[in-house]
């Protein structure tokens, strides 16, 4: 495990005991988000975080400045705490560990899903319910299209793999073929 993942669920474990005893967990996990996306989609953001000759008190004034008070003070108060320590490039993985953290804390999981079309509202409830029972928690479906898998889809939770793509299939398929005629 690399030392920036162990710093990752070091903040996002504090900042979930933090969001529990407050009863802000799904908030915060929201508000950790849209900062995420934001920064993410705004190299010129990135850019002033990174500045080695930007002082973090400018930094997080700025950053305060331009949620204008749409964020908690605990998450304000975290990514401070990783720009004051030269962090701020750890904001994802914080995010990522901290989704983990609540998911287990909370019986929830999340499912990326990829598949060949986007998937119904009705064929994600139903997959939630089907990996939900398979797993004992609540499921959250994220879609995300890849036409080259032809057909089927593919569920990643955590780190298993459920493949359920024709392409995956034909490579299953194939790889039997291969070692049967061997």
């Amino acid at each position: 495990m690399s030392r920036s993942t162990v710093v990752a669920k070091r903040y996002a474990k504090a900042l979930f005991d933090l969001a529990r005893e407050q009863n802000l967990v799904a908030e915060v996990e929201t508000q950790l988000q849209l900062l995420v996306n934001a920064i993410g989609q705004n190299s010129d953001f990135q850019a002033f975080l990174a500045s080695p000759s930007i002082l973090a008190k400018t930094k997080i004034e700025t950053l305060a400045r331009s949620f204008d008070g749409k964020l908690y003070p605990i998450v304000l108060n975290t990514v401070g705490l990783l720009i004051e320590r030269g962090r701020q490039g750890e904001l994802p993985a914080v995010l990522e560990a901290y989704l983990k953290v609540a998911g287990e804390a909370l019986g929830r999981a999340d499912a990326h899903v990829t598949s060949a079309q986007p998937l119904s509202y009705g064929e994600k409830d139903q997959l939630a319910k089907k990996f939900g029972a398979l797993l004992g928690k609540t499921v959250r479906v994220h879609n995300t299209v890849d036409s080259s898998l032809l057909g089927g889809l593919t569920v990643r939770i955590g780190d298993t793999l459920y493949d359920g793509s024709l392409r995956g299939k034909l490579n299953r398929l194939d790889k039997a073929l291969q070692s049967s005629a061997n």
